[in-house]
């Protein structure tokens, strides 16, 4: 337990992980995290992560999807899943009291959902028309192909929807297989963030967790599963290109970029993190957003984006622009890369951008919500939290030669890949 931070971690029987933090208020949040997404889909059609994501709230042997829908809703709580090319994640928001219906209904969900064909195929009209209309949105869709096209040949380069003709290959018998061979202990995490004592949380968490049997449990087929760690998949080679596709819309919409450290690289990853905040972060002071959107006007909208994978990650600055301004805008990106390169920061800039960083993260760490998806994803990567102590100490020490060493890595122009939708 890290005493100032209020944190417990630790691991039960069934060998499913689980953060605690202590917090205030009557809210309480929980989520369930698995670690089975878009890149374990080997042997499954493109998109049954996703898939089985909408259909997990579809019934149980104890609950239809009508019951699930209202559950925590005639509470005044809230129930929501996702799903990344690493991980599905079940999430509620409740009343203090009501979590351990919530932490309940979770395993249920995870544990028992029987996948009604009828029910499927209601959910499989809904994936299908989000397919539809995420390829109408050219910003959305021009980086998830980009992401496609830099990770070809690897099962990172496959979209999260899946297809339209992939979806319609899925089956209820190869979700119900999904869960069975996804869905073990081990590769699973709860975190819970509430206002109560964390000797009695624990308790309670345990006893919850305890009373689910699962796939690739001792107890459950007489053996223990362990699930194929991601670091021991291809690593990622990361292709390079430069392709323009016409798509007759009135705007542009460009990503550029190339691989950047994985979720395991310490301090590259928070290094690199640091150099996208100060090239394209939210502030309106961002160099990328400073230039070409608050002083040019040439953009609608850009940013420098970091996604951090167990054994890669991608850095890619997206940007939508009226195409006269096209040339004018990729020159000047050009231009403040090579200076990032070129020249490191003087300390009085980086003491700037460090504060601002800190705020950035000491502000987001306050949302309930936040915490406790944060804790999740910490759990199922490392077994263990890093505390905001532990996260300052290594921004503390990052210099201006780590950030020009790490410009020089992502962001030299044989690194970079493009792809631009006319």
């Amino acid at each position: 337990m890290a005493e100032g931070e209020k944190i417990r971690c630790g691991t039960a029987p069934s060998g499913v992980k689980y953060a605690l933090r202590r917090s205030s208020g009557q809210v309480a949040w929980c989520a369930l995290s698995i670690g089975a997404g878009t890149r374990d889909e080997a042997g499954f059609p493109a998109g049954i992560a996703h898939f089985t994501e909408h259909n997990i709230f579809r019934g149980t042997s104890r609950k239809s999807a009508k019951v699930i829908s209202s559950y925590l809703d005639r509470l005044g709580g809230e129930l929501n899943a996702f799903t990344t090319k690493e991980e599905i994640v079940l999430h509620a928001t409740v009343l203090r009291e009501d979590l351990p219906k919530a932490i309940g209904l979770l395993f249920e969900l995870a544990t028992d959902s029987v996948f009604p064909e009828d029910e499927i195929e209601t959910e499989r009209g809904v994936v299908l028309d989000e397919i539809i209309s995420y390829k109408d949105n050219p910003a959305e869709d021009v980086y998830d192909k980009f992401e496609s096209m830099l990770f070809e040949g690897h099962p990172l380069s496959t979209p999260i929807l899946g297809t339209s003709a992939s979806v319609k290959k899925i089956k209820p018998d190869m979700l119900r297989r999904f869960v069975k061979e996804k869905f073990i202990p081990s590769r699973m995490a709860l975190s819970v963030v509430a206002d109560i004592d964390l000797d009695v949380l624990e308790k309670q968490v345990e006893k919850l967790i305890n009373s689910y049997e699962m796939p690739g449990q001792a107890g459950h087929d007489g053996k223990t599963s362990s699930p194929t760690p991601k670091t021991s998949l291809p690593t990622p080679i990361g292709n390079l290109f430069r392709k323009v596709l016409d798509k007759h819309n009135h705007e542009v919409n460009a990503v550029i970029g190339g691989l950047a450290p994985s979720l395991y690289e310490m301090p590259d990853r928070l290094i690199a993190t640091m150099l996208c905040n100060i090239l394209g972060g939210p502030a309106s002071n961002s160099l990328l957003n400073a230039e070409l959107r608050e002083r040019r006007g040439w953009v609608y909208g850009i940013e420098c984006n970091y996604t951090q994978y167990a054994d890669t990650g991608v850095v890619a600055i997206s940007f939508g622009c009226d195409k006269p301004n096209l040339d004018n805008c990729l020159k000047a990106i050009d231009k403040i890369l090579a200076g990032l390169r070129d020249k490191p920061l003087t300390d009085a800039r980086l003491k700037a951008y460090r504060k601002q960083l800190l705020g950035q993260l000491a502000i987001s760490s306050e949302a309930g919500e936040a915490q406790c998806l944060s804790l999740g994803k910490s759990m199922l990567a490392w077994g263990e939290v890093m505390t905001s102590a532990g996260t300052r100490s290594i921004i503390d020490a990052i210099t201006p030669q780590q950030l020009q060493d790490m410009a020089v890595r992502l962001f030299s122009p044989e690194n970079l890949s493009s792809l631009i939708y006319l």
